[in-house]
């Protein structure tokens, strides 16, 4: 069906879409602008800089680490996704985005955010594999194993993301063409629509709910092994390192699917939409910029692979 504009009964298709982002004059729009720069670039910085020390040095050509450097590469482009966009518009008097671009938008935004985590569930699996099962490890996690489970992740977010962008976009919107966001996300898509919303709904719900639960099942199930497995051990330098690293990858699954949980997987969760950009900040800009720091200040190897690389850098 195509979409239409404001009601017209002429049915013209709609060409763009206005993203309202936040309220407030231009010294609030200035101030937004340089918070969002900031968590943009440290992100970057240190997605990159993951993912640079990760190829670059050969101790951590493991399995951990190969996910881990697919963490920082889906962090970066999911931030990307997002920030360039609501950059301009801080700026800009016209925060214009054409149909075809919010809908690219939308697909990329929503597969980078499953991707992630069905990463992050990936990642507890291979550390579960890790610390119960050490001598079936090299085999469990041989790299054509590891390099399909990566590729199963994309298409699983690619999957959700084509079934949500498609279902959205064949919408007709006709109450109005202003997004009540900053960027095309699909719970204030919903509310322009003079359809029925409630396969979406069914669709969204379901799915993410799905996708969510399920990850977060084998994640506490991963870890409620891998705790028990750690205070068994009689070594406490063993039980340390090991807690510490998983340490890390609790906090930033807790941090990541607690967010996405409060927006997706339960129908009103969220009691406004300005209470919505909030959170939406949290999980499209702040966690990809803490993620880095949570697993490179926590994780001995690769704060020792980081001065191997400055070490490196200076003698030459």
């Amino acid at each position: 069906m195509a979409p239409q504009r404001n009601g017209n009964l002429s049915e013209m298709p709609l060409q763009e879409f206005v993203l309202d982002g936040f309220g407030g004059g231009p010294q609030t729009q200035a101030l937004l602008f340089a918070l969002f720069l900031a968590l943009y670039v440290v992100g970057v910085l240190g997605n990159l800089t993951m993912m640079v020390v990760i190829t670059l040095d050969a101790r951590l050509h493991s399995p951990m680490y190969f996910f881990l450097k697919n963490l920082s590469f889906v962090d970066l482009c999911y931030s990307s996704v997002i920030a360039p966009k609501a950059l301009v518009n801080f700026l800009s008097s016209s925060k214009v985005i054409a149909f075809e671009g919010c809908a690219t938008q939308f697909f990329f935004f929503s597969m980078m955010g499953t991707t992630e985590t069905l990463l992050l569930a990936v990642m507890a699996y291979d550390r579960f594999v890790a610390i119960c099962s050490p001598l079936r490890y090299p085999i469990s996690m041989r790299p054509s194993v590891c390099a399909r489970l990566v590729l199963g992740c994309y298409c699983g977010g690619c999957l959700n993301s084509g079934v949500q962008t498609i279902l959205t976009f064949n919408l007709p919107f006709c109450s109005s063409n202003h997004i009540d966001h900053f960027f095309c996300d699909v719970i204030p898509l919903l509310q322009l629509t003079c359809a029925s919303t409630a396969v979406n709904e069914v669709a969204l719900f379901g799915l993410c709910g799905l996708i969510i639960v399920g990850t977060t099942l084998v994640v506490l199930t991963s870890y409620g092994y891998i705790t028990v497995t750690i205070l068994r051990m009689r070594s406490g330098g063993g039980r340390h390192k090991l807690f510490s690293t998983c340490g890390s990858h609790m906090t930033a699954v807790s941090l990541f699917y607690g967010t996405l949980f409060v927006m997706y997987a339960q129908p009103g969760a969220v009691a406004s939409m300005e209470q919505g950009k909030v959170v939406s900040v949290f999980y499209t800009l702040v966690i990809p910029m803490l993620n880095p720091l949570i697993y490179s200040l926590r994780n001995k190897d690769v704060k020792d692979a980081l001065r191997r690389l400055g070490q490196r850098h200076t003698a030459t």
